[in-house]
């Protein structure tokens, strides 16, 4: 295993399948996008960005999924497995090695339950930053605003389509970079 470079940070927002309501009988919240970037914060620049369509196997993707996503069950039947997604985020982006930061804990829990299954190992290394508690405290809020909101304060655009995880993990690391000019990001 190779040392991590300290410069590097991969932001991540997931997209899971979702209802309006509790969840059909026997279907479980599953992830079926993965949304990434990669900030290089001595740069100060977001390097690439990345999306990964995941196949549920315990629920499908309803109505009120594909509004809010804008993903359909097609879609991400095109997918690879939960546990392909998760040797490419542990590989391809060092994801073991590299702390990496979410808006909020659920992608973290997200991540957690899904890798409690057999043949899932966790891509992640220990060292993962919450943003939006970040964004808080640099902001001196009192309470914790969501993604889009926070764009708004910190003066910053939407980028593309709100809830697709490639996008918000997109504008997730222009709100890392604003908190990093501003003298607050964490050092991992």
């Amino acid at each position: 295993m190779t040392a991590a470079d300290p410069r590097l940070l991969n932001v991540i927002d997931v997209e899971a399948t979702c209802w309006d309501g509790p969840p059909p009988p026997g279907a479980v919240s599953e992830i079926i996008e993965v949304g990434l970037t990669v900030v290089d914060l001595d740069a100060g620049e977001r390097l690439s960005r990345h999306g990964i369509l995941v196949r549920p196997v315990r629920s499908t993707v309803s109505d009120f999924c594909t509004e809010l996503t804008g993903l359909t069950q097609a879609e991400v039947e095109t997918g690879v497995g939960f546990a392909e997604a998760c040797r490419r985020l542990s590989g391809a982006f060092a994801g073991r090695t590299r702390p990496w930061a979410s808006w909020g804990d659920y992608d973290r829990h997200q991540f957690r339950r899904q890798c409690a299954a057999p043949g899932a190992p966790y891509p992640f290394g220990p060292v993962h930053i919450n943003a939006k508690a970040v964004f808080t405290e640099s902001h001196g809020l009192r309470k914790r605003p969501g993604m889009a909101q926070a764009l708004t304060i910190a003066g910053l655009p939407l980028e593309g389509r709100h809830h697709r995880g490639e996008d918000d993990a997109w504008n997730i690391a222009a709100l890392v970079l604003r908190i990093a000019e501003r003298g607050d990001w964490p050092t991992a």
